[in-house]
């Protein structure tokens, strides 16, 4: 159903492809990147600002203010991939606008790696299917991991697939084993244990296939594994007092990792919760989390389907290591945010447009109109679903960011201007903005102690944050609170202002008045 031309003899690889498709899903995967584009573009950039963990991976590059502090469970990956933008600019929208352009071209790139194993209407249906997922139209712009632990899992397992389907002689492979090893220490920087979950399959896979055993291949996953998460393992030694230190502090940060099953968690959260943690909340609506239920019958379906065509392995490929990614955030991790799942959703993309391609080549070829016509109705809703979950995403993170906004001009008001310092409640991001910086006494980025945050309150301005309805901390007891703006999170409670150049500012402001 796929043919165009003559048939050539069929390469050694997994399935058989037609002649003269080499190129032919370019153009069409082109368009994919471009509708990405123009949508998160459209809806997603304008009027952005950086949530609370993408001020702590710009922050490191550049950005509107001093390195804020790198907790334990973070990987700088995102810090390099930002950094040409970031140390060029301050500007959000000009580092919404280069990683928007960036992962469309990533996604062009990942699916073309497939090209000679998958027929063109199989690699533009799964680019498709990924694209319209909210949570790759709303992480596509932002400065987090995810979206490009993604993009490298499905170019890692392309390489993969290609290897496999290239015969075992001495030179095959050589080109698919350096581009394997290169996407899984990109995802690996990214994210260290996603980089382990999408090596792990990989390597099983070329090791123990009856019949196409790579140990070459093997090697470059388990090099690349080793050499991105190398400035992981480094920074461990210099700042964490070794890789088990680091390793046992971040999972104390992430809740403590062993059997937890987040599974019903996730499908909460995929009505717009960009992070479900506690995720004690009731099931919001149910309609957003439908495909969840389908995903498995196309999975299945589009395994069979790709049997049939003779690519069997390559679909039983993606299926596996998409399911490996999945299985940490599912079973190993008390919460849940969506764009946990990202590389997961690419991989199993595959298999989902193995089906869909073979339902509407069905319906199409017996002439049965009505067919084609529910499944595009389908897919439509399902589009439509999509695009009304990440209108709701959008305006929720909008109304955040503004929040953080808020308190850093209320603050800017009370004297606490760079170079400053900002601690307490939500103080990461509040300092970004206010373009100070943050420094915690406690909790998960604690990173100074009441005595020397005292001390530098001598030297800079200094301020407090504290949330609605909680006192401030024994060092800034019977200082005058500031009201903050009130709002749903940052805004709402006080800031007191330490000792020192803040309260004379403060002071000297109210006398002028």
């Amino acid at each position: 159903m796929y043919a165009a031309g003559p048939v050539r003899p069929a390469p050694r690889d997994i399935a058989p492809r037609p002649a003269g498709r080499v190129s032919g899903p370019l153009p069409w995967l082109t368009v994919v990147a471009l509708v990405l584009v123009a949508v998160q573009l459209t809806f997603v950039v304008p009027g952005s600002g950086l949530s609370w963990d993408e001020t702590v991976y710009v922050s490191q590059a550049g950005g509107n203010a001093p390195p804020a502090f790198f907790s334990a469970p973070r990987a700088r990956g995102i810090t390099y991939l930002v950094a040409p933008a970031a140390a060029f600019t301050a500007s959000t929208t000009v580092l919404r606008i280069f990683l928007t352009l960036l992962s469309a071209g990533g996604l062009v790139l990942a699916l073309w790696i497939w090209r000679t194993v998958l027929p063109t209407p199989v690699l533009v249906g799964a680019g498709a299917l990924f694209a319209g997922l909210w949570p790759t139209l709303f992480y596509g712009p932002a400065a987090m991991p995810n979206l490009w632990c993604a993009l490298g899992a499905l170019a890692a397992t392309g390489w993969v697939a290609r290897a496999l389907g290239g015969g075992t002689g001495r030179g095959a492979g050589r080109a698919e084993a350096i581009g394997a090893g290169a996407a899984v220490a990109l995802v690996a920087l990214m994210r260290p244990s996603d980089g382990f979950w999408l090596a792990m399959p990989l390597a099983l896979a070329v090791v123990l296939l009856p019949g196409r055993r790579l140990p070459g291949m093997c090697a470059a996953l388990v090099t690349g594994l080793v050499a991105g998460c190398v400035p992981w393992a480094a920074e461990a030694y210099a700042h964490y007092g070794g890789l088990g230190a680091r390793l046992h502090r971040a999972g104390e940060i992430q809740g403590g990792l062993g059997w937890n099953i987040a599974v019903d968690d996730h499908l909460r959260a995929l009505a717009g919760r960009t992070l479900c943690r506690p995720c004690d909340i009731g099931w919001e609506n149910p309609a957003t989390a439908l495909w969840w239920a389908a995903l498995p019958l196309l999975v299945i379906g589009g395994i069979r389907a790709a049997r049939r065509a003779g690519r069997g392995a390559t679909a039983l490929l993606a299926t596996a290591t998409g399911i490996a990614m999945a299985v940490p955030y599912l079973f190993l991790v008390g919460y849940a945010a969506p764009r946990f799942l990202l590389p997961a959703y690419a991989l199993l993309a595959v298999p989902a447009a193995e089906c869909l391609a073979r339902l509407f080549a069905r319906t199409r070829s017996a002439r049965r109109p009505v067919g084609v016509a529910l499944l595009a109705l389908a897919l439509a809703a399902h589009l439509t679903v999509q695009l009304s979950v990440l209108s709701h995403v959008v305006r929720t993170s909008r109304a955040t960011t503004t929040e953080f906004a808020a308190v850093a001009r209320a603050l800017d008001g009370a004297g606490v201007r760079p170079p400053c310092v900002v601690s307490g409640d939500q103080a990461v991001p509040v300092a970004y903005y206010a373009g100070c910086a943050s420094r915690q006494t406690d909790g998960h980025d604690a990173s100074t102690t009441p005595e020397a945050l005292l001390a530098a309150a001598r030297r800079l301005p200094t301020a407090v944050l504290v949330a609605e309805g909680d006192g401030p901390p024994a060092f800034a007891d019977g200082l005058p609170g500031i009201p903050l703006p009130p709002g749903r999170g940052a805004g709402a409670g006080h800031a007191y202002l330490l000792p020192g150049p803040a309260q004379g500012r403060t002071a000297a402001s109210g006398k002028s008045g």
